[in-house]
């Protein structure tokens, strides 16, 4: 049975365009922000047999998605999310979830995004019963 990390690896590796090296990149920025992020896959079916990849900490942060565009990071606490520098692009209109696509030619804006992770990781942490 493979690990996540490298069922994650066999979905970049899957992906021959750019939408490949995105994700690789987003996800070295992701574990970048926290030695605590664990990741995950998830939601494998016929339509996706490889799954999502999550990232997780007390929950989950964010989860990769391809779309024909775009590689997408959502953000299923991301209404709750401080958003100083505009990343969120996408879902704006969810009371609960927000999303950043990022088109091929796109930039990753590495700190904002470790700082959006950091406060996705916080609003997890916040909802945990205290013990």
């Amino acid at each position: 049975m493979s690990s996540p990390a490298e069922e994650i690896d066999q979905i970049i590796a899957s992906k021959v365009s750019w939408h490949g090296q995105m994700l690789a990149e987003l996800r070295k920025v992701i574990l970048s922000a926290s030695s605590e992020i664990t990741e995950d896959v998830k939601w494998k079916m016929p339509s996706k047999p490889l799954g999502s990849p999550t990232w997780e900490l007390e929950g989950i942060i964010c989860v990769a998605d391809y779309l024909k565009n775009a590689v997408r990071l959502t953000f299923p606490k991301g209404a709750q999310v401080q958003d100083p520098q505009g990343l969120f692009n996408s879902r704006l209109d969810s009371k609960v979830a927000r999303a950043i696509n990022f088109e091929e030619q796109d930039q990753i804006p590495a700190e904002g995004l470790r700082q959006l992770v950091l406060e996705a990781a916080a609003v997890n942490q916040n909802l945990k019963p205290k013990k």
